[in-house]
């Protein structure tokens, strides 16, 4: 029985990934990176700050810190006016009146986190962040931790990922999981162990 929904935030809830892949390439240019779509797919997409920044540019510590918050004040200026994931809405209304939980669990910062759910005008029940967890996705804790403060077993709920460290991260907590197509090729999200993939929220039915 679906008891709760789990999200990720950025490129689920909102297509935000436009928006980072810009603040990152503005962050690396001086550093001789030039950061395309392709790029931020391998190199960025779906993994913590300190370990792009660590294997881009081989940094830790206050250095790492300070080049993470230049880039996370850039995206903050850049995501505004942010509309939600088509069907996103009529979704959660569906969930409400089904009396089903639901949760953002996401890398990202907290204050980029609670600034695109404002934006959206989202206030999760609960929200589990990976920088307060210990680990981040592709482990399976945030979504194991989820799990465990909303009470319900792996498959009394459904995740929605966009990425493949995302999807494995929810796979891993024994989640079934539906990944949107919203910046990885359906081959890759299948892979990582999606159940299936969709354009928008728009095709969820249950």
């Amino acid at each position: 029985m679906l008891k709760a929904l789990l999200f990720d935030l950025d490129g689920t809830l909102a297509d935000t990934d436009p928006l980072h892949l810009l603040a990152w390439r503005e962050v690396l240019k001086p550093f001789g990176l030039e950061v395309d779509p392709l790029f931020y797919r391998k190199r960025i997409s779906g993994r913590l700050n300190p370990e792009i920044v660590k294997d881009l540019l081989g940094w830790e510590g206050e250095r790492a810190e300070a080049i993470i918050a230049r880039k996370e004040a850039l995206f903050r200026t850049l995501a505004q006016g942010l509309r939600p994931t088509p069907g996103l809405p009529e979704l959660l209304e569906k969930a409400r009146a089904k009396g089903l939980l639901w949760a953002v669990v996401t890398n990202a910062p907290k204050e980029n986190a609670r600034h695109v759910l404002e934006a959206l005008g989202l206030e999760p029940p609960l929200l589990v962040l990976a920088e307060e967890v210990g680990r981040g996705k592709p482990d399976p804790l945030p979504y194991r931790v989820a799990l465990k403060r909303l009470g319900v077993g792996p498959e009394e709920a459904l995740a929605f990922e966009d990425s493949p460290a995302g999807v494995r991260s929810a796979v891993g907590a024994g989640i079934p999981t539906y990944a949107l197509l919203t910046g990885h090729p359906k081959e890759a999200l299948l892979e990582a162990g999606a159940k299936g993939v969709l354009r928008d929220f728009r095709e969820v039915s249950f």
